[in-house]
């Protein structure tokens, strides 16, 4: 079995990376939106000119990146949606909602001072996790349906 899993949501840590490393060996395709911030902000008039109004200079770039996260979405398997602990990512909350809508396997990744205010995209998930690494044993569990190394001495 192969997995095309999308890395959504927060850019400020290296948790993508993390869970990357981490599935080294496992039978999975990474995916995720541009994680470059400035070219993420300005691809829009990059690419299809300048705007006079900061508004609509971000409208534009939203739209161009909305083209590649449903893409992303839409081919993945798994969604892992990130929620740090320094910006609200917004974006992060639709990706998660969208991914729910069409019927995606969702794991949230956020630490337990967002539970509360996370509730009901955590309800939309299959899995919560905390740490990139939970991540990382749902993906091995998954695909090759091993515990990790103490869950699997204890359970015999």
């Amino acid at each position: 079995m192969t997995l095309t899993v999308f890395l959504s949501g927060e850019i400020h840590t290296d948790w993508r990376d993390r869970i990357i490393a981490g599935a080294e060996g496992l039978d999975v395709a990474f995916v995720s939106p541009v994680t470059d911030h400035a070219a993420s902000d300005d691809c829009g008039v990059a690419i299809l000119g300048a705007e006079p109004d900061k508004f609509w200079h971000d409208h534009k770039g939203a739209k161009l990146n909305a083209i590649r996260t449903r893409k992303g979405l839409g081919d993945a398997d798994v969604v892992v949606v990130r929620f740090g602990e320094k910006y609200r990512q917004w974006n992060a909350a639709f990706d998660a909602g969208y991914a729910a809508a069409l019927g995606k396997s969702l794991i949230v990744l956020h630490g337990p001072e967002h539970a509360h205010a996370l509730k009901e995209v955590d309800a939309a998930a299959l899995a919560v996790a905390e740490t990139p690494e939970q991540v990382v044993a749902v993906l091995r569990y998954v695909l090759t349906g091993g515990l990790p190394d103490s869950r699997a001495a204890a359970a015999q």
